[in-house]
């Protein structure tokens, strides 16, 4: 008979995603609110590896803030010598929109891609609260506005890529974050 211990390879990867070698910096809180600089080695829709001088202890709770993918909480899984690993605490809709943007990201400079937009923005400024699905309230400055979609700079915390928002009377789908600044994507009824 044949243990299941010997039937387990220790060298082998048992990540649910793929990880990509992509360098995204951002910044990230810990469990007593400190600040502290990080950037990724690689990353999944599920989870990174970060460089960062800060390593919280495995099991600890923090909110990471990527340029270009916005807020993700995370529990740190383990240390390495250079940082430490982190497993993302999302929604599967969220890991779909996560892997989506990553996507994009590592191909974006392979295959020259550029953001599309189908409507002209104009630059515009003034304040804007908007509203998330569970009712908190961001508060930011409109960048610009079109007729498919608006751009915000946050005062605060930004929201994840795939939140929806409502601005006034206008729902919309977050579709970019980069930093304090995020965009949205108005959504028609019928894709309510």
């Amino acid at each position: 008979m044949v243990s299941t211990s010997t039937l387990i390879n220790p060298n082998k990867d048992r990540r649910l995603h793929k990880r990509i070698a992509l360098s995204l910096v951002g910044r990230l809180l810990d469990e007593t609110s400190a600040d502290h600089d990080m950037r990724t080695v690689d990353i999944s829709c599920s989870g990174a590896m970060i460089r960062s001088a800060h390593k919280p202890q495995p099991g600890a709770q923090i909110v990471c803030y990527f340029n270009d993918l916005g807020r993700v909480a995370a529990t740190v899984i383990r240390p390495v010598p250079q940082g430490f690993a982190v497993h993302f605490n999302a929604a599967q809709h969220k890991r779909d929109k996560l892997a989506d943007r990553l996507t994009w990201l590592f191909n974006k400079d392979r295959l020259s891609l550029v953001e599309d937009r189908a409507a002209v923005r104009v630059a515009t400024s003034g304040p804007a609260v908007l509203t998330l699905s569970d009712g908190s309230e961001i508060r930011c400055r409109v960048l610009d506005i079109s007729l498919t979609g608006a751009s915000f700079e946050a005062e605060d915390e930004t929201p994840l890529v795939g939140d929806i928002v409502i601005a006034g009377n206008v729902r919309g789908e977050v579709v970019r974050v980069e930093q304090k600044r995020f965009a949205i994507r108005y959504k028609r009824t019928d894709e309510i």
